[in-house]
């Protein structure tokens, strides 16, 4: 038999979310019980299984905090600088903790314009002053700068160490509550017997701790985070680790030697769970698994998103829903299933296609083009013909390209040709209404298989290959529907 035969006749079949659907089963849980908390590696879990996409339209550090507020989790894009990224993975520790230690402080001998110029630029409000190392001897608000002379010195204007209220390093968050209410202050330093300022703790961080109960947050009480790294760049790595949780390697096709052994020198230099990515075959599976001890997660699918050409410009694809089932496979066979979690990355439409990835295995979902048009994106907002669309490209456009940023994601072949498209989708308003869209459309699929939970659906999910006019069927058909719709 010739080796070409031999090809035809070993030919997968590739299902993708429109080839399958989840056949009913009998259910004891409602949807409102359905509980939707998953791993996003192998240290963090996330109170809702979405991730959103490390592009340069979908992930800056607002949209990381509102999706890690609601329970999701945000992984930075590196289409920019070292300190760019940096600064955008401060932001988002910043904007909520049960203490704040890597404080942002002010000396004594500064003017009040340096401490009003460092209140705008970290949008804070209030400064503590150190002198001798770390030594508390004050702190300054807004208040007390807000109508002062900007030539006069901190220590003209600051609240003095003899009149603070502050507390030990073995405060509890209620005391702490407490003793702010009692004194009437939004700021409480946390020090040591010898005065060295070891934290603080903000009034403003215990309400939004209420006010988001459901965030997904590390052991310190500040919102999870995650940074896109290439391989190849340790540096950027080395660097992130000090305020990211996760790293996700961001390149193309991982199933490379020379990115294989790059990221194994990653993970021995970085204490974040790194996330190896992206994968489309079980086999790319095994290997990276067997040679890459610590890896905390799999990125899988090639060629899935909306904004991707790869699968027409090179033929070349592995199709999100196959990578999902490739890479559940692998994992059940090293015994590693459900320790080591699977992210299924692009493609996803709906919440029906989001139900059928984690039927498949999957323990969360990346997604760039829905959250590409949240509020909180940072692409930019247009008007065309009355309605309103948010700017969206792909990672391998000669947009993204041009910023010189991302080239190393792309095999060498490949950066003579771009494998993305640019373009505009509907905008979706903020990022917690999605997402109230995603949980109900989630539970109400889970509430119909019968699971109670992600690993219950793992189990219980039977799937069926549907036919054309079947997936015709299925949607909404013999009627006038408006433009816009989803369907």
């Amino acid at each position: 038999m010739g080796r070409f035969l031999n090809k035809l006749l070993k030919i997968d079949t590739i299902y993708t979310f429109n080839d399958l659907i989840i056949l009913p089963g009998k259910t004891y849980v409602e949807p409102k019980e359905v509980n939707l908390r998953s791993k996003a590696s192998k240290r963090y879990t996330i109170n809702l299984p979405f991730i959103s996409s490390p592009m340069d339209t979908v992930t800056g550090s607002e949209l990381a905090i509102a999706l890690a507020r609601e329970g999701g989790l945000g992984i930075l894009h590196r289409n920019c600088s070292v300190d760019e990224q940096v600064s955008m993975a401060k932001k988002v520790k910043r904007a909520e903790s049960t203490i704040i230690r890597d404080v942002i402080v002010i000396k004594p001998e500064a003017t009040v314009s340096e401490a009003v110029e460092i209140m705008e630029t970290y949008d804070i409000h209030g400064l503590p002053v150190v002198e001798d190392g770390d030594r508390l001897v004050g702190i300054v608000t807004w208040r007390d700068v807000r109508y002062s002379d900007r030539n006069v010195t901190v220590s003209d204007v600051m609240t003095p160490k003899n009149r603070l209220v502050v507390a030990n390093t073995e405060v509890s968050i209620d005391e702490a509550k407490r003793l702010m209410q009692r004194h009437r202050v939004e700021k409480l330093p946390i020090v040591d017997d010898k005065w060295v300022l070891k934290g603080l703790i903000t009034i403003k961080d215990l309400e939004l701790r209420g006010k988001y109960p459901m965030a997904s947050r590390d052991e310190e009480g500040r919102l999870l985070v995650g940074a896109a790294i290439s391989p190849y760049d340790i540096e950027r790595a080395k660097k992130l680790d000090r305020y990211v949780d996760i790293l996700v390697i961001d390149v193309a096709h991982f199933h490379n030697e020379n990115v294989i052994k790059a990221t194994k020198k990653i993970v021995n230099n970085v204490s974040a769970d790194v996330i190896a990515g992206n994968l489309g075959t079980k086999e790319g599976v095994l290997e990276t698994l067997t040679r890459i001890e610590d890896i905390a997660g799999l990125r899988v699918g090639i060629g899935s998103g909306s904004i991707c050409t790869t699968g027409v410009v090179t033929k070349v694809a592995s199709p999100t829903l196959y990578a999902t089932i490739q890479a559940s496979e692998a994992l059940e066979e090293l015994g590693l299933h459900g320790t080591i979690p699977v992210i299924a990355d692009g493609g996803i439409k709906n919440t029906g296609d989001i139900a059928l990835a984690l039927a498949s295995g999957a323990s969360s979902v990346m997604i760039g083009n829905l959250f590409a048009g949240t509020k909180e994106s940072p692409g930019r907002l247009i008007a065309i013909h009355g309605k309103y669309y948010k700017e969206y490209y792909g990672m391998g456009s000669a947009r993204a390209k041009s910023k010189r940023a991302d080239l190393d994601r792309y095999s060498k072949p490949s950066k003579e040709v771009d494998e993305g498209v640019e373009g505009w989708v509907p905008y979706r308003g903020a990022v917690k209404d999605l997402i109230r869209e995603l949980i109900g459309g989630l539970q109400a699929s889970m509430g119909y298989v019968g699971a109670r939970d992600i690993y219950e659906l793992w189990d219980k999910a039977r799937f069926g290959y549907i036919l054309p006019n079947g997936y015709n069927e299925i949607h909404p058909h013999d009627i006038i529907i408006p433009k816009g719709s989803n369907y």
